[in-house]
């Protein structure tokens, strides 16, 4: 009895040594029992210090007893995990013990409840040591190869059987989301097809540019002469008062943007010329900004009289860019500017490509008002979609005649069609007859008295040298009397334009 005692007293102090065993000594199939029970009282003062183990009483201490083992230090890995705080997955020679502790089960020098929970036999002492993990060899051994491809570092997350729940960082990143969303740019574009700048295209082609010639006065020498012959004799007060009505008529301010549209019956009569003469005159008068639209798409040549050099940006590109949060200073970033002032919007850069539509010109106009006080529009001729809208929403109107019977009778058929309109149109059009030859027979008081029984104001145009010989127009070189003309009929547009609300 005696002899047994001195058994489990010896196991005992192993186990509470610090040192696991794997597995019980052939015939140890009591070790549950035995461990279990607690020495008596008379044998507890023979127990030596649980961190320094001696040994057995009346045996010399030789090392741990055979069928026991120690646990095997951390691999660097595993040691690495344990410092980040994660959890280290099991190697294969510690599989049991890792799956154990994992379950809840005993650990290192802990006693078991009951050996026959452990699922091991404790006939062979090797045999808990060889006792696989729950899981398959062969999850170990693909675990085992994980391992050993991943170079250390590289930071990738160690290989887990499967069952056991795989440690996830805090800064893990999640997944991402299946559709990105959508970026949007002011005027509805989408940001993944962004707009291409257009290039910078040449009003006048540089070959063409040479064959202008030297610009003339509009005003013959004779001409000029003798006017100043007749000023040294006449009384300047006059001219003064004169200039001082139609400068306020000019600067009358403004509530909202005023449009004043200018078209014709058919091309070639000069209504090109005389919107850029009533641009250039606002712009001269007003000290606001003053805009010159072109809403002709057919080769219009308003930036040619305008003196513009290239042209970029067009109306259809202009369309898809405003929004109601930009201000002037990005408004005119897209505008051409003009040599005596103001700014110029292309219908086109000179090419033959699709007309401009109706939802454009409003587009546009409606947008731009907010920013310039007076927009002189160049529509194309009548009876075009774009310049009947262009008629019928302006502030004023500007119908362009040619000093021809068949155009002051096609004139006046379409001031019966303003007529019809649901506002008074009438009220606010101005005829502007053009003389396109200085050897004009058509009576001008016939024709002007013809036009009149509509109900609309129709001032002349004389012929000017400087204009007939195209190009851009120089405000210096104009004739006395065509600069007077183009003044009177830019009062005339802007008292009609205030007068709409």
């Amino acid at each position: 009895m005696a002899v047994g005692e001195d058994w489990q007293r010896d196991v005992l102090r192993e186990l509470n040594g610090g040192d696991s065993a794997s597995g019980a000594p052939q015939g140890a199939g009591a070790l549950g029992s035995a461990s279990a029970a607690q020495p008596s009282a008379g044998d507890s003062a023979a127990q030596p210090d649980a961190g320094n183990p001696a040994a057995p009483s009346g045996r010399p201490y030789t090392g741990p007893a055979e069928g026991t083992f120690r646990i095997r230090p951390l691999e660097p890995r595993q040691a690495d995990a344990s410092r980040d705080g994660s959890t280290p997955a099991p190697s294969a020679g510690v599989g049991a013990l890792s799956a154990a502790n994992a379950d809840g089960g005993p650990t290192p020098g802990s006693q078991h409840p009951n050996p026959g929970d452990a699922g091991l036999s404790t006939s062979d002492p090797r045999q808990a040591s060889a006792a696989p993990h729950p899981h398959t060899a062969g999850t170990l051994d693909a675990i085992a190869a994980a391992r050993a491809a991943a170079p250390y570092g590289s930071g990738a997350p160690e290989p887990q059987p499967s069952g056991l729940p795989v440690p996830t960082p805090h800064n893990a990143p999640t997944d991402r989301p299946a559709t990105l969303p959508e970026l949007r740019i002011p005027g509805g574009r989408d940001a993944a097809v962004p707009m291409a700048t257009p290039e910078s295209v040449p009003t006048i082609d540089p070959r063409l540019a040479v064959a202008l010639g030297k610009p003339v006065h509009g005003d013959s020498v004779a001409k000029r002469a003798g006017r100043s012959v007749r000023k040294l004799g006449s009384s300047a007060a006059q001219d003064v008062t004169e200039e001082s009505r139609i400068g306020r008529e000019l600067q009358q301010p403004v509530t909202t943007g005023r449009v004043i549209a200018v078209t014709s019956i058919r091309g070639g009569v000069g209504k090109t010329t005389v919107a850029a003469l009533l641009a250039r005159s606002f712009n001269h008068y007003r000290h606001d900004p003053v805009l010159a639209l072109e809403a002709d798409g057919a080769l219009g040549t308003l930036p040619v009289r305008l003196g513009a050099e290239s042209v970029r940006w067009s109306c259809a590109d202009l369309a898809d860019i405003l929004t109601p949060a930009m201000q002037l200073t990005d408004v005119t970033g897209y505008l051409v500017p003009v040599t005596d002032g103001g700014w110029l919007l292309p219908a086109s850069q000179g090419r033959l490509g699709a007309p401009l539509s109706m939802r454009t010109y409003r587009t546009v106009t409606l947008a731009l008002r907010r920013y310039f006080a007076v927009t002189v529009v160049d529509c194309e001729t009548l009876p075009g979609e774009v310049a009947r809208t262009a008629m019928d929403t302006a502030h004023a109107r500007i119908v362009v005649a040619p000093m021809t019977a068949e155009g002051v009778g096609g004139t006046r058929v379409v001031l019966d069609w303003l007529a019809h309109l649901p506002h008074s149109a009438l009220s606010t059009t101005v005829v502007a007859l053009t003389a396109n030859s200085p050897d004009m027979t058509l009576d001008l008081k016939a024709a002007t008295a013809h036009l009149r029984e509509a109900g609309v104001t129709v001032l002349p145009v004389p012929y000017d040298r400087h204009l007939a010989q195209g190009g851009p127009i120089q405000t210096a070189l104009l004739g006395r009397a065509t600069r007077q003309a183009a003044v009177a009929l830019a009062a005339e547009a802007m008292e009609r334009a205030v007068r709409v609300r």
